[in-house]
């Protein structure tokens, strides 16, 4: 009986470190103490004794939305397959383990099309390359089944970029940089696309949510009410247009006789 006291005790105790060490990590989000908390629990119901857990709410925060120059300057400045793998993810807004994943299989050149095969139970999807991200896998070495194999895993892909990204931050003077994450690109199409379209839908089947619940976030990182307005450009000829829309501009007017056509696209 003694002992049993003694054992108790000693688990209570333990139990209140544990507590006031999770509690006085100022560094840490309510829901990385969350994930702690659940932790130990698991634990403590491993070895049979039980503690009153702490609960800490997450608060959900609204992610950072680069500009697209921030972006661009990431993807110019890192090595070649980690800006590879940005331009795909600025492009298609899939995750950075769907990226990972990509074979040359799933890239149809004579169609200009990239696919998408779903993790986490997202939707496939398909997405029309442009022209710059085609011409970069077209002359990117072909050398096994996988697009990216020069990194052994992402994770260790994910640590070069960050190495990268900090002395980008650095030299163009921008410490927004630090903050784009490869999931940052995720969220930087899902709200330019709504912003683009107004369409929950279209940015839904975009990134494969199969629950609009998880797309409704894109309506709130959008600045309401301010508009950037427009870039304009003009095409005389089929080639000029093609170019256009393969640039993302569309077409808006036309007049002399339909010969000369105006399109345009957002700002960013």
């Amino acid at each position: 009986m003694g002992l049993t006291k003694t054992v108790i005790t000693i688990t209570t105790e333990i139990s209140e470190s544990v507590k006031a060490v999770i509690a006085n990590q100022d560094q840490w989000k309510a829901s990385q103490k969350q994930v702690v908390v659940f932790a130990y629990d698991l634990y403590a119901k491993q070895y049979g004794y039980t503690w009153k857990r702490p609960w800490y709410e997450a608060v959900r925060e609204l992610p950072f939305i680069p500009q697209e120059r921030e972006i661009d300057d990431l993807v110019a400045g890192v090595p070649k397959e980690i800006g590879l793998l940005l331009l795909i993810g600025k492009e298609t807004g899939a995750r950075a383990g769907e990226i990972y994943d990509l074979l040359w299989t799933d890239i149809d050149f004579e169609a200009r099309t990239l696919s998408i095969r779903a993790e986490k139970g997202s939707n496939p999807r398909r997405f029309t390359m442009s022209k710059k991200l085609q011409n970069i896998l077209e002359c990117y070495p072909k050398t096994t089944e996988r697009i990216f194999n020069r990194y052994k895993n992402l994770n260790n892909l994910r640590r070069t970029f960050q190495k990268h990204r900090k002395r980008l931050s650095f030299n163009l003077c921008n410490p927004r940089l630090t903050q784009i994450k490869f999931h940052t690109l995720r969220h930087w199409k899902g709200t330019s696309e709504y912003e683009k379209t107004k369409d929950i839908l279209h940015v839904m089947q975009t990134l494969g949510h199969k629950n609009i619940k998880n797309t409704l976030l894109y309506t709130q990182l959008i600045t309401v009410g301010e508009d950037k307005g427009y870039i304009c450009k003009i095409a005389k000829t089929p080639t000029e247009a093609a170019a256009l829309i393969e640039d993302g501009f569309e077409e808006h007017t036309s007049f002399d006789n339909g010969q000369t056509k105006l399109f345009r696209k957002r700002k960013t």
